[in-house]
């Protein structure tokens, strides 16, 4: 049974975080997946299949989960953004073992944000895990043509407002190593080369400082934006700043001198250059990737 589960975890945690969007929601969707299993195996209920069963407790966890979270949502302090997961890490985690394409990126995720449950637990299940329709309506307690017209309002809206990322990985990776190195310098002129005429940064410090509470737009004001960040940083003994990758897509962590994590930067590129920056600063959103820097104490040296 415990083998099954292990198995299926990355799958499980795949589903789960695609319609939450956190890290430490997933997990709890999927831990408590597994207790129902358990407990329905230990009362001699007969599954046809272990996975079958796994998926449908898994999505309508997290379909009860984001009808209870709307609120919240609606009462976050600036901008919300989805935990990040630093793809490039050592796959011994179902966190680092998602499916890495686009429907695990940022900006994707913020799409699905814009569905409703059902609709995005339809348009997961099938467009993106490859669930038959008649599988789904189970899953969803709707007809099998219910749930095929739901995929098509669910298809027609993520069509409608899908990012566009850089055809080739190996060009994306370039132009973020050159990003990433301009950063670093504090190198206006060369950020200025490297971002998009509009493009915009968002940041979620969850209204705690150092906070963005309004999205920055613009090739100049965001190069100046950097720069500013990289005196900041350099104004830090032994602070870094280190590529990763964020979501499946191009990023960036900043580490104290001891390799604390302070902030965690993800990038969209399309076109030959950056067109979105989003940060995430807050310290409930990134405790999932391990020590966390005092900040307010690092705010103290500048």
């Amino acid at each position: 049974m415990a083998d099954e589960f292990t198995e299926l975890r990355p799958l499980l945690f795949s589903v789960a975080y695609r319609m939450l969007g956190t890290v430490s929601d997933a997990e709890d969707v999927v831990q408590e997946a597994y207790l129902r299993y358990h407990r329905a195996l230990a009362a001699g209920t007969e599954l046809e299949s272990t996975k079958a069963y796994l998926t449908a407790t898994t999505t309508r966890l997290a379909i009860d989960h984001l009808r209870s979270a709307r609120v919240r949502r609606e009462s976050y302090v600036g901008q919300w953004l989805p935990e990040p997961l630093l793809t490039d890490a050592a796959a011994t985690d179902p966190a680092t073992e998602a499916v890495s394409d686009d429907s695990l990126s940022m900006a994707f995720l913020l799409v699905l944000e814009r569905l409703s449950p059902v609709e995005r637990a339809v348009f997961l299940l099938h467009d993106v895990f490859d669930y038959e329709f008649a599988e789904i309506a189970g899953i969803v307690g709707k007809s099998d043509d219910n749930c095929r017209q739901i995929a098509v309002r669910a298809r027609k809206h993520v069509a409608a407002n899908r990012p566009r990322f850089e055809a080739s990985r190996a060009h994306r990776d370039l132009l973020a190593d050159r990003f990433v190195a301009a950063f670093s310098d504090g190198d206006v002129d060369g950020l200025i080369e490297l971002l998009a005429e509009d493009v915009v940064v968002t940041g979620d410090s969850g209204g705690m400082r150092p906070a963005w509470p309004r999205a920055i737009a613009g090739r100049e004001k965001v190069a100046r934006l950097f720069a500013g960040l990289a005196k900041q940083l350099h104004a830090l003994p032994g602070a870094r700043l280190e590529r990763a990758e964020v979501n499946g897509q191009p990023g960036a962590i900043v580490r104290d001198a001891d390799g604390a994590l302070i902030n965690v930067f993800s990038f969209e590129i399309a076109d030959g250059v950056v067109q979105v920056v989003r940060s995430v600063i807050n310290r409930e959103k990134l405790r999932h990737l391990g020590p966390l820097a005092d900040v307010e104490a690092l705010r103290g040296q500048l």
